[in-house]
């Protein structure tokens, strides 16, 4: 079903192309492990289920890990009620709905498709947003799962996973073999460390390109739903400012989901993270608010840009 979000084209070539890349990529590394292991069974078996478990139950270790749970109608009634008034005017069916008992300022969206996922905010983005903040933050989100981009990031990020994985077992082998390897083995470690190491090298930077362009995508289609940039805007600088306040050592965890959240989870000083962010700078988010609000105009209301 077409929600009503305002559609990207330029989101679905660069989705297109991404998977694309990614899926040659991933048959190039997959025939590089066939030929170093000389075992197609074992590296086939090995990338089809991590692909798979990432596929199918993304929603369930993205809430395990940020310690989320569903939540009904009953115990959060206003949020439940705000996620209702966005599916009804994005004409989208509506996500499930859960709470993290965080109190990093955040919000994320996972699963498959828009029948299977989850809209997860966390108490401390509830705690610090005023009602018109946190509706753009959720449009913000229900955008992602419109868009598709949420399944794409999804599927996208399992080579880089995949290939993460080959270099830690690798690694650990060889570190823990003894007195078990031999020259043809050292080999096979060093070939399989740097083919891992370029697939994951090339699979990091697409993503973050493409993750950078669907946050921007985002923004744009939630201020025109909801018709409120300014909103989007405050909560933007509300949560960023929030989040640069935490230690980065209580960020550490939250970090590896970067590419999900509303805003990353950067510390006070994110140094040279910062140069390989998931996100767009906060400033290019914010201009292209300022530019959306100015095109509405003070006479927009909610819906009427979709």
């Amino acid at each position: 079903m077409q929600s009503r979000f305002r559609s990207d084209r330029q989101l679905t070539v660069r989705m297109t192309v991404t998977l694309f890349l990614l899926g040659l990529l991933y048959v190039a590394f997959v025939a590089a492990l066939i030929v170093l292991l000389k075992s197609w069974v074992l590296v086939v078996v090995v990338a089809a289920g991590v692909l798979g478990a990432q596929y199918w139950f993304s929603d369930r270790i993205a809430l395990y890990a940020m310690h989320g749970r569903i939540v009904e109608r009953e115990e959060y009634p206003q949020l439940h009620g705000v996620v209702d008034r966005l599916c009804a005017v994005a004409d989208m069916p509506k996500p499930l709905v859960a709470v993290s008992d965080l109190d990093m300022p955040n919000a994320f969206a996972t699963g498959r498709n828009a029948d299977h996922a989850v809209l997860c905010v966390t108490t401390g983005l509830l705690r610090r947003l005023q009602p018109d903040e946190l509706e753009g933050v959720l449009a913000h989100e229900l955008s992602h799962v419109a868009h598709k981009d949420v399944a794409v990031i999804t599927v996208a990020s399992f080579l880089g996973v995949l290939a993460g994985l080959i270099v830690r077992f690798a690694f650990y082998s060889q570190l823990f073999g003894g007195g078990r390897r031999d020259q043809n083995t050292a080999i096979v470690f060093v070939a399989v460390m740097s083919v891992s190491a370029a697939v994951y090298a090339i699979s990091f930077v697409l993503i973050r390109a493409l993750s950078r362009y669907r946050e921007l995508a985002a923004d744009r289609a939630a201020a025109l739903l909801t018709g409120r940039p300014s909103a989007l805007a405050s909560a933007l600088t509300k949560v960023t400012g929030d989040i640069g306040r935490i230690p980065t050592k209580d960020l550490r965890t939250a970090q590896a989901f970067n590419a999900f959240y509303f805003t990353p989870a950067f510390g006070a000083e994110p140094g040279i993270s910062k140069l390989f962010s998931t996100h767009p700078s906060l400033e290019q988010r914010l201009e292209q608010l300022a530019r959306i609000s100015a095109e509405l105009g003070e006479a927009a209301t909610p819906g009427n840009a979709v």
